[in-house]
C-alpha cells in the first residue's frame, strides 16, 4: 500500500470478509495481533487472526495481506492452516486493547479506549496502530456521555499493564452484528478474564442467546461469575430446554438457590424439563412451542409464525389445542404445518387444517427413536404429548442435532469440505 494511505480503524475490521486473489473467500477476521515495544514507539501490527470456514482460527501475517480496506480484507492466497496460538508478547487488538482504561502522557487523566487506527508505513510492508480513539471520563453507566478524541500513541500510556476490571462496551459494540453462534465463537477464544467480562457486557437476551451456543464448560464457567439474580434473569431469558442443560451442570444446592430466584412460572417449566431423561423426548424438548385454538384464523397463526425471537424450527408448524391453549395442559388436536397455512385464505379457521395423522412422541421416547421420527417423516419440530393426550411441548431438530454430534463439538472445526459442499 503506498505512502499515504488512509488509517483504518479495527473496529471495521471485525468480521470482515477475507478473500485471495481471484476472489474466492477465504474466511472472516476475528481479531489482530500487534506486538507492543518498549518505551512510546507504536505496536507492530504481526497480523490478523482469520476464522476459515471450518472454523478453525489461523494467523495470516500481514506481509500476506496485499488490502486492506473496511469492507475487505485481501491476502496474497498463501494461508498456513495450522491453529492459532497466541503467545506472550503478543495481543489481540479486538480482544484485550479495546475498553482499556489508559491515562492521556501530558495530563494525567484516566481515559477509556474505544478503538484505535492502524496505517502502513510508508514504502514498507509493516504496519503499526499509531491512533488511539479515547473518550474522557469514568467508566460506568455514563460513559457516552464522555468527550472523545483521537490521539497518538505515544500521547497515552498503560497499555502494557494488565487491568482488573477490564469494560467491554466497545467490544461488545464491534460483535453487535454477529449471530450468537459466532458472538459465542468469538467468546470462547478469548481469556478466561476478557470472557467474563464480555458477558457480564451483554444484556440479559443476547447473553441468553450466546450461552446456548457455548460448550457447557463455558457456560457454567460463565454463569458462575454472574451475581445470582443476574444469573436468574439471564436463565429465564434461555429456552427452558437449554436452561434445564444448564441447571444440571451445577451443583445441587446452587441448583435449588437459582430456581428459586427465577419466576415461579418459568422456574416451574425448568422444574419439569429437569424431571425427564436427557436423552429422551421429554428432555430434549422446549416448552414454549406455538398452541392455537381451534377457532384461531390463519391469520392468527401467521401473526404468532412472524415473531422475530421465534427460532425456523419452532415456526415451521403450530400446535391446535382445545383450552387452555399452553402447556402442559391443552389437549392435542393436531398439527398445522407453515405450508399449509400459506395455502388457506387467511379467514379459515386452524381446527379444520390439522395434520391428525402425524402421531406425536411420547415425553419416554428415547434419542434413536426420536432421530427416526425426524428422518421418517421429514420434519424439524415434532410435538411431545402424555399418555393423557396432553401436549407438553416440541423437540425441535437442532436439539436432536446436539444430542447426536459427540459432546465437544462446538469446539470442534466444521468439516471443511462438508461446509463447502454444502
Amino acid at each position: 500500500m503506498a505512502a499515504g494511505a488512509p488509517r483504518i480503524f479495527v473496529s471495521h475490521l471485525a468480521g470482515v470478509a477475507v478473500f485471495d486473489p481471484v476472489g474466492d473467500q477465504v474466511g472472516r477476521v476475528s481479531d489482530l495481533v500487534a506486538m507492543l515495544r518498549v518505551g512510546r514507539r507504536p505496536p507492530r501490527l504481526l497480523g490478523m487472526v482469520v476464522e476459515v470456514l471450518s472454523r478453525r482460527r489461523v494467523f495470516v501475517p500481514m506481509t500476506r495481506i496485499t488490502g486492506v480496506e473496511s469492507g475487505q480484507v485481501i491476502t496474497t492466497g498463501v494461508v498456513n492452516m495450522r491453529r492459532f496460538e497466541q503467545r506472550p508478547t503478543e495481543r489481540l487488538v479486538l480482544g484485550e486493547l479495546l475498553d482499556r482504561r489508559v491515562t492521556l502522557v501530558e495530563t494525567g487523566e484516566e481515559v477509556t479506549v474505544l478503538d484505535v487506527a492502524i496505517q502502513q508505513l510508508p514504502a514498507r510492508r509493516d504496519w503499526e496502530i499509531d491512533r488511539v480513539f479515547v473518550r474522557r471520563g469514568k467508566g460506568g453507566a455514563l460513559r457516552r456521555k464522555g468527550e472523545t478524541l483521537t490521539v497518538e500513541w505515544s500521547a497515552v500510556t498503560g497499555f502494557s499493564l494488565e487491568e482488573h476490571g477490564q469494560g467491554a462496551e466497545s467490544l461488545v459494540a464491534t460483535f453487535e452484528r454477529l449471530r450468537p453462534a459466532d458472538l459465542a465463537n468469538a467468546l470462547h477464544h478469548l481469556s478466561p478474564k476478557r470472557r467474563v467480562e464480555v458477558a457480564a457486557a451483554l444484556d440479559d437476551d443476547r447473553l441468553a442467546d450466546v450461552l446456548e451456543e457455548l460448550p457447557e464448560d463455558d457456560q457454567v464457567e460463565i454463569l458462575g461469575k454472574l451475581k445470582e439474580e443476574r444469573a436468574a434473569d439471564v436463565l429465564e431469558a434461555m429456552d427452558p430446554d437449554d436452561a434445564a442443560d444448564l441447571l444440571n451442570e451445577l451443583p445441587e444446592e446452587e441448583k435449588e438457590r437459582l430456581l428459586t430466584l427465577m419466576r415461579p412460572d418459568e422456574a416451574a417449566d425448568v422444574r419439569r424439563l429437569m424431571s425427564y431423561e436427557e436423552r429422551t423426548a421429554g428432555g430434549l424438548m422446549t416448552t414454549e412451542p406455538i398452541v392455537l385454538r381451534p377457532d384461531a384464523t390463519v391469520a392468527d397463526a401467521l401473526a404468532r409464525v412472524r415473531q422475530r425471537d421465534l427460532s425456523p424450527a419452532l415456526a415451521a408448524q403450530v400446535y391446535v389445542c382445545r383450552p387452555p391453549d399452553e402447556t402442559p395442559t391443552g389437549k392435542y388436536l393436531g398439527t398445522v404445518h407453515f405450508q399449509r397455512l400459506l395455502r388457506d385464505p387467511p379467514f379459515t379457521l386452524v381446527g379444520s387444517l390439522v395434520d391428525s395423522d402425524l402421531p406425536p412422541l411420547g415425553p419416554d421416547t428415547a434419542l434413536p427413536a426420536v432421530t427416526s421420527y425426524f428422518a421418517a417423516y421429514n420434519l424439524v419440530a415434532a410435538p411431545v404429548v402424555d399418555e393423557s393426550g396432553s401436549l407438553l411441548g416440541a423437540v425441535t431438530v437442532d436439539d436432536v442435532l446436539d444430542h447426536l454430534l459427540p459432546e465437544d463439538w462446538r469446539e470442534t472445526e466444521f468439516h471443511e469440505e462438508g461446509v463447502r459442499g454444502g
